[in-house]
């Protein structure tokens, strides 16, 4: 059974720091890119990171870029998604996904090229 387990949300106040966690499980987990996403109320969900598990290969945001930093420890299974810097329109549940890096490449922002989802958790960041 495909497994992903996202974790390490929280409230904080602009500036602070979270680190996220997706734990993966029951998939071969070199084969698959793994990526977060955020949904804020009312919005579409967006592309936030993504990581390609088997090289390193990294994406990220541009509203993100220089604040956010996502890791692959491959031994666990686990992807990390660091983030700095935090802003009140930071403010989202975040999703961890994963899909087939053959077609993640294509779009690694496009919620419909992964597989997998993981129950959201909740970022909120106070003015």
């Amino acid at each position: 059974e495909v497994q992903l387990q996202a974790s390490g949300g929280g409230l904080v106040q602009a500036g602070g720091s979270l680190r996220l966690s997706c734990a993966a499980s029951g998939f071969t987990f070199d084969d698959f890119a793994i990526g977060w996403f955020r949904q804020a109320p009312g919005k579409e969900r967006e592309g936030v990171s993504c990581i390609s598990s088997s090289d390193g290969n990294t994406f990220y945001a541009d509203s993100v870029k220089g604040r956010f930093t996502i890791s692959s420890n491959n031994a666990e299974n686990t992807v990390y998604l660091q983030m700095n810097g935090l802003k009140p329109e930071d403010t989202a549940v975040y999703y961890c996904a994963a899909g087939l890096i053959s077609w993640v490449v294509a779009g690694p922002a496009d919620p419909r090229l992964y597989s997998y989802w993981g129950q959201g958790t909740q970022v909120t960041v106070s003015s």
